[in-house]
């Protein structure tokens, strides 16, 4: 795999594969809608695409801007949603989403998403509650899902790992939740998740999706997976301030690599048209 020293070169050289490597694929259903018999919606596709680009330390977001391009400002906009620490849903930054129109179509009967980011960074409370008496206060309260053993985790549990254990291989944030699978849902999360490792100084980010529109994410998907891994930065040495000289680790750390791993790349007929006219 190709190593780019940015994500310029690393996207013009995505195009160029989609234009000549693609192949025609109709399928049967798009996010749970059936299209078998509306053939623009057929797409252009280039299986197990990846991208690897080094991030230089780099940690000015207007550099990844100009390099990125991406929806400007909504990606900022609902990258601050995303990890506000709450699971909101649906939100407000879906509305202000350029193809926003599109996704108003999807929300439920109670005016929600059946998924969404927010839900899946901060799962613990997310949805239907779990109630338990509190017989201090006098009322009921909300306690957090729980798993097969243990109760979910949400992206603070991945700093407090990375926090007092920064060299493990388990820091993975899943947005691919178990109730996703089957298909039984309709719409289900394009982003399988993100595993951050450091090593020699360096914080990298690997980031799994099944599903990416070229023309409506790509661009988008990565910035706000760039700025994950700033975050994370930022809130592992805030971390270190807490902790005597001795024990910190993280000041010195560095953005390292970016990672993405695509199954699906595709963009629509009609837009492949337009995109490589």
């Amino acid at each position: 795999m190709i190593l780019y020293p940015n994500f310029m070169g690393a996207i013009a050289d995505t195009a160029l594969e989609l234009k000549t490597r693609s192949h025609l694929v109709h399928t049967d259903k798009w996010q749970g809608v059936d299209i078998s018999k509306k053939p623009e919606m057929a797409t252009h596709e280039l299986l197990h695409h990846s991208i690897k680009v080094r991030l230089n330390g780099i940690e000015d977001l207007d550099t990844y801007r100009l390099d990125i391009e991406p929806n400007l400002p909504w990606a900022d906009d609902h990258f601050l949603e995303r990890v506000g620490g709450e699971p909101i849903n649906p939100g407000t930054e879906w509305a202000n989403w350029p193809y926003g129109n599109s996704a108003k179509s999807f929300l439920d009967e109670n005016g929600q998403f059946n998924h969404n980011y927010m839900e899946r960074y901060w799962p613990k409370f997310a949805g239907s509650a779990r109630m338990s008496y509190d017989h201090g206060a006098g009322d009921m309260k909300q306690l957090p899902h729980l798993g097969i053993r243990y109760q979910y985790g949400d992206l603070q549990d991945v700093v407090n790992l990375l926090s007092r254990d920064p060299t493990t291989r388990q820091a993975f944030l899943p947005v691919w939740f178990p109730e996703d699978t089957g298909g039984n849902n309709g719409r289900a999360p394009c982003t399988l998740g993100y595993h951050f490792i450091m090593r020699d100084g360096e914080l990298d980010v690997t980031y799994y999706i099944r599903s990416c529109d070229y023309v409506r994410h790509f661009r988008d998907d990565i910035y706000l997976t760039v700025r994950l891994l700033l975050w994370m930065l930022d809130k592992l040495r805030d971390e270190d301030e807490t902790r005597a000289p001795q024990f910190r680790r993280w000041a010195q750390v560095r953005p390292g690599r970016f990672v993405m791993h695509i199954t699906s790349l595709h963009l629509f007929r009609n837009d492949f048209s337009t995109a490589f006219a």
